[in-house]
């Protein structure tokens, strides 16, 4: 039988249409937010290089006030307050990360490489009868509800963005939905991760990696060489540029929901899942594989194995990054000096004859299970 439901955290993403007068106001608000982020990002540093002192968010949101009652900043005044003191709770979020050691100094806001958004709380829009609303707007959103949401759903946050490709999306945050676990089951399961697999079960399955980037390498390939023969500031250039984010972003869509099946589905088979501790950012550095090993995308699994089996009553074991699963004999335990990577197939001295992956994801279990 499930287990009791849990409350959790949970957001819903929506693709939506804004009119024209909705996207200029958006794209108002959205420079208005990095503005925003970047002088206080700016100030808090020349306070700290020059008088060592340490800005709070309470200084910062009063100098905000203070602007927008002078001349240089009185646009400000345009658009909803929300966003933009939300946008100095980020920033004091990512310095408390940064003094905490958890993450790096906080860089500055780019009007062309950062992703435009804003988060608008409950004081800012209005959510009635399937119907979202912002403030500043007359008009709701044209969201296409591809999903519904839980009955009696109340967002407390709404984040509004849009990606290079130029799609607006719509992201509502439901701070306590409810999610009931999945009934236990009889079964464990250790992966292995690769290229020409994309995961290698210890069953002795290999699901297959789509490799979504190289099937559409030549349509990139040739929207890449018609940015570059654009005139850098030209309109032709601008539009070059989003035929490029138009196919990136298939790739990334087509690889998400695919990754999404595999990791779902691996969930509601196996009551514990068994993965390695992979030191993705340094495999990339190998120019040789730096191309498969993004296309295959190792790191978004696992984040993704992470909070589905917490959501559903599921565990995840991670084995140690420097456990030698593939010179390891899941037989009899004996361990090999060397094995390079076009030994796809090698025999054991006790007799067993391994295909490596498999061996490899056999390994991966029984460590995760003993570290468990």
């Amino acid at each position: 039988m499930p287990g009791v439901a849990q409350v959790v955290r949970r957001a819903y993403r929506y693709r939506f249409y804004p009119t024209p007068g909705q996207a200029s106001e958006l794209a108002r608000t959205f420079g208005c937010v990095r503005l925003v982020y970047n002088k206080a990002l700016e100030e808090r540093t020349r306070a700290y290089q020059v008088d060592g002192r340490r800005v709070t968010y309470a200084e910062s949101s009063a100098m905000l006030t203070g602007g927008k009652r002078g001349d240089e900043f009185g646009f400000l005044s345009e658009v909803s307050c929300v966003p933009l003191q939300q946008a100095l709770r980020h920033l004091q979020a990512a310095f408390c990360g940064f003094f905490a050691k958890r993450a790096k100094y906080p860089a500055f806001k780019s009007r062309k490489k950062s992703r435009a958004s804003a988060e608008f709380t409950r004081s800012a829009f209005r959510w009635r009868n399937g119907t979202l609303t912002l403030a500043k707007m007359d008009a709701p959103l044209d969201v296409r509800w591809s999903r519904p949401l839980p009955e009696g759903a109340e967002p407390s946050t709404v984040t509004v963005s849009r990606d290079a490709a130029g799609r607006w999306f719509v992201c509502l945050l439901l701070v306590e939905e409810k999610i009931t676990p999945l009934p236990p089951v009889d079964a464990a399961v250790g992966v292995d991760v690769g290229i020409t697999a994309l995961a290698t079960l210890s069953t002795g399955e290999k699901i297959p990696n789509p490799r979504h980037e190289r099937r559409d390498r030549r349509k990139l390939a040739k929207a890449q060489r018609s940015l570059a023969r654009k005139e850098k500031g030209s309109n032709n250039r601008a539009k070059a540029r989003l035929k490029v984010a138009r196919v990136c972003a298939r790739i990334a869509d087509r690889r998400r929901d695919h990754l999404h099946k595999v990791t779902t589905r691996l969930v509601r088979e196996n009551q514990v899942i068994a993965v390695e501790d992979l030191a993705v950012r340094n495999m990339v550095k190998n120019r040789s594989l730096a191309r498969a090993v993004s296309d295959a995308s190792w790191r978004e699994p696992r984040g993704m194995l992470e909070y589905k089996t917490a959501w559903y009553g599921r565990t995840l074991v991670v084995a140690d990054r420097w456990f030698p699963s593939s010179r390891m004999c899941s037989a009899c335990g004996a361990l090999r000096e060397r094995m390079p990577l076009n030994i796809r197939e090698w025999t054991c001295p006790c007799g067993a004859v391994h295909d490596r992956d498999v061996n490899a994801a056999r390994n991966v279990l029984a460590a995760g299970q003993a570290e468990s």
